[in-house]
């Protein structure tokens, strides 16, 4: 199962939406087959690991592992429980049980109705773990919420006053580049207004070999000048407003009541599939998620900086579930479900 594990956090950032899901199939103690899921529409990691098995007579006597729930339904490719019948094979274990409504224990029920021994929850907290985007979009009906910032030595987390379109560096590149290979591993990356207009970040991964995120911008009035980097055509932006306008090419204007923001915001981002989505900023953005508990991870870098004054960073009332030195760094994870003060 740790394999099956290893082999579905290849698909991290590429399976939307679909989960991450890594398949092993082991013939007297060996492993003789193994896959995993590359892209939604694309064969499923059961599919794979049954390809790679050179002969496949031996199927009959083998077990294959699987970190989820193998589907019971038709989507863009056949059931696996329905592949894993057709080659009889008599012992299946399963990391844990899929929670989206098509699949939901109908795969178990499909594989024990044709007699096959089916054991789940072998490390079913891991497995759960790695699916935890993919739960929380079809059980909450939103993106799995990841907020990041960084803060000074002292608390802040950009000065009062800072020139337009030049951003105040608080960690050192090479948590610089890991953002950026995070960017790679979500669906989309948001920021507000006052961050898009002072920073002028291009919210792409450039740093790092992957797919590019979506960007989301909040621009209530439309402020934010168009030869900003967010509006470039490197990817495409997703700007939420309380004013009519036309979608460009590569921008998307979204009209949405500004009173009831956060419910409508993340209504359209589950309308249009995004899975996950990365808040950079600012503060106001962040502190008013974790406000309203519309978060599921913070990560926070604290710097070598110091800044005596300037804008405060958010305020989070939960305790921090990890840290550990990243360059000259210190990176605090945060989880909002658990050990809540």
């Amino acid at each position: 199962m740790k394999r099956c594990l290893e082999l579905a956090a290849l698909g991290l950032g590429i399976t939307y939406p679909n989960p991450m899901v890594g398949s092993v199939i082991v013939y007297k103690g060996e492993i003789i087959g193994e896959g995993w899921h590359k892209k939604a529409g694309e064969a499923h990691a059961e599919v794979n690991a049954v390809n790679s098995v050179v002969d496949k007579s031996v199927l009959k006597k083998a077990t294959i592992y699987i970190n989820l729930e193998p589907c019971a339904h038709y989507g863009k490719t056949p059931p696996c429980a329905s592949l894993i019948i057709k080659h009889q094979i008599p012992k299946v274990v399963i990391g844990c049980i899929d929670t989206f409504s098509e699949v939901s224990g109908k795969g178990i029920a499909m594989l024990k109705e044709a007699g096959i021994n089916v054991k789940v929850g072998v490390l079913e907290k891991e497995c759960t773990e790695s699916h935890k985007r993919f739960f929380t979009f079809h059980q909450k009906k939103r993106p799995y919420i990841i907020l990041k910032w960084a803060e000074t030595q002292d608390g802040f987390i950009a000065p009062i006053t800072q020139e337009i379109g030049k951003p105040f560096w608080i960690t050192c590149p090479e948590s610089k580049q890991l953002v950026h290979k995070w960017r790679t591993e979500e669906a989309a990356i948001m920021v507000g207004t006052n961050t898009a207009e002072k920073d002028n970040p291009a919210l792409t991964a450039r740093l790092w070999k992957g797919n590019q995120p979506i960007r989301i911008v909040l621009d209530r009035k439309l402020k934010l000048k168009k030869d900003l980097k967010i509006f470039d055509t490197s990817s495409t932006t997703l700007v939420f407003t309380e004013i009519e306008k036309e979608t460009t090419n590569s921008t998307e204007y979204i009209k949405v009541n500004f009173n009831f923001l956060h419910a409508e915001l993340l209504k359209v981002l589950y309308q249009k599939n995004i899975q996950s989505v990365i808040i950079e900023g600012g503060k106001q953005t962040l502190q008013s998620f974790i406000n309203l508990n519309l978060w599921d991870e913070a990560r926070v870098f604290i710097g070598e900086t110091t800044l005596i004054n300037g804008i405060t960073c958010p305020v989070i009332n939960v305790k921090p579930q990890s840290k550990v030195t990243f360059s000259n760094d210190v990176l605090t994870w945060y989880y909002s479900n658990k050990n809540i003060d």
